[in-house]
This record gives structure tokens, sequence and C-alpha cells, in this order.
């Protein structure tokens, strides 16, 4: 899932590629992601609507930055994170 350098890629199938944030922001030691929903109805004239919830995802393992084969620690997404054998479906604490 995480690899350090571009050859690494196998090219007979479907990727993402992203390029990783070094010193992420944490909360709580857990790397997270922030997804907010948007409609742009028309851009001429520009019409937004903004859906009034959100979503936060987060890692199920803190985060430490040499320990990049993990993943639980280094992905947010909630299809690798509920493997994971820390994974809960709702916290109330970090």
């Amino acid at each position: 899932f995480i690899m350090k350098d571009l050859r690494e890629l196998v090219y007979d199938c479907s990727s993402v590629i992203q390029r990783y944030v070094h010193n992420p922001l944490l909360v709580g030691g857990y790397k997270f992601d922030l997804r907010i929903y948007v409609l742009v109805s028309s851009c001429h004239p520009l019409s937004i609507y903004l859906f009034e919830d959100g979503l936060s995802r987060f890692g199920t393992v803190p985060y430490a930055e040499n320990t990049y084969g993990d993943i639980f620690a280094h992905l947010t997404n909630f299809s690798i994170n509920k493997n994971s054998p820390t994974f809960e479906e709702c916290k109330d604490v970090i």
C-alpha cells in the first residue's frame, strides 16, 4: 500500500497515487483526515451548497514516521482499518 519509490509500482492493476505528507498533523497521536461534502450546482453564477455534517477518519494505531509497513498507523481508510486488531466502530476518546 505504501511505497517509497515509484519504481515499486506494479502497472498491471488500478492504483491511486498520492504524495505522502511527512510530519502530518495528529490528534492524540493518530493520523486523521476530514471530509466535507459540497455540491456545486452552477459555475456561472457560482452556486455552492455545503452539507452541514462532515466525516473524520482516524488511523487505528498511533503514528510513528519510521513504521511505513504499519498501514493501520499511516492510512485512515475505513476499508483498511476495519481489519485492525485495535479497531472500534465508535470511540468516545482518542
